[in-house]
């Protein structure tokens, strides 16, 4: 059973729920760590504020292979969002088959518009690269992965690269969960030119600060411009895209209109449906290892 909201009411309240918070998936910490973590480093500066990321260095022998991981959940990138990705063991897997893992955190909406996210997902790319030497990683075979935020920053990086010779263009994108189509929310287009709370938080997340007499016209606009699956160009890399059928926060309608567009542009996709799961699901571990096989494909 594909669970979308069945009403625009519905469709409001999930969408304003992703903007406000998203639980943590529920796992035990490993004892015995395949990876070196290396807090904090420093990607880029943005008007005086430091933009940090976190590298994961596999303790096995190297693969020579580097993932890229937008951590963002509900538009906020505090320590937390990597905590998360720990008890979904993304980086426990990913470092045991000799990975290194750079964890982008792009700001958070208290600071940040979207697209200013959307940017700094892109200085962070661009910083991974002139280190790849460093972390003995190749710089060409990167992938790019993220969930629900981090998954829409992660499209929105890739589809935004069209280009192969993009500085930011990437091998391969894999997400979980993410919202694609911000015109067209779990099957209906949700009013954003009120007053009222969800209004104002999508406008926050599209809108440069200042613009809040922006009329609807603008809006839709502004709505498309941050929407993936409007934005798919044939030559994209491949994508790998998770959702689960029981998820109230980002509508599997999301995912599926990013892969019809995919499909219709030509591009590469394969698309794992999780029966009943939510946003997250307690064993999307599971499905991590899924993603991490589909990498492997992908890069070596």
């Amino acid at each position: 059973m594909v669970c979308v909201p069945r009403s625009r009411g519905v469709a409001a309240v999930a969408l304003f729920a992703l903007l406000l918070c998203v639980p943590a998936v529920r796992a035990e910490e490993t004892a015995d760590l395949p990876y070196h973590q290396q807090k904090n480093v420093v990607y880029a500066e943005v008007h005086g504020v430091g933009l940090l990321l976190d590298i994961f260095t596999p303790r096995s022998q190297p693969n020579g292979l580097g993932i890229v991981d937008v951590a963002s959940g509900a538009y906020h990138s505090d320590r937390g969002k990597i905590r998360d990705h720990k008890r979904a063991r993304m980086f426990d897997i990913f470092c045991s088959r000799g990975y290194t893992v750079f964890a982008i955190r792009p700001g958070s909406i208290a600071k940040f518009n979207g697209p200013e996210m959307l940017e700094n997902v892109n200085r962070g790319i661009v910083w991974v690269k002139e280190h790849a030497r460093e972390y003995q990683v190749d710089p060409d075979r990167l992938a790019l992965l993220g969930a629900s935020a981090g998954g829409h920053l992660a499209c929105m990086a890739a589809v935004s690269a069209a280009d192969a010779k993009a500085r930011t263009r990437v091998k391969a994108v894999a997400v979980f969960f993410p919202p694609t189509d911000l015109m067209n929310y779990g099957g209906f287009k949700i009013d954003i030119s009120g007053d009222d709370q969800l209004a104002q938080s999508i406008r926050r997340l599209i809108t440069p600060k200042g613009s809040e007499t922006i009329d609807a016209d603008r809006l839709d606009e502004l709505r498309t411009a941050f929407s993936p699956a409007r934005l798919v160009k044939p030559g994209l890399p491949p994508f790998l895209i998770i959702h689960g059928t029981a998820d109230f926060m980002v509508p599997i309608q999301q995912s599926r209109v990013m892969v019809a567009a995919l499909q219709k542009a030509d591009v590469p996709v394969k698309f794992i449906i999780k029966e009943g799961g939510g946003h997250p699901w307690p064993t999307i571990h599971e499905e991590v290892e899924l993603m991490a096989d589909w990498i492997d494909e992908q890069l070596k």
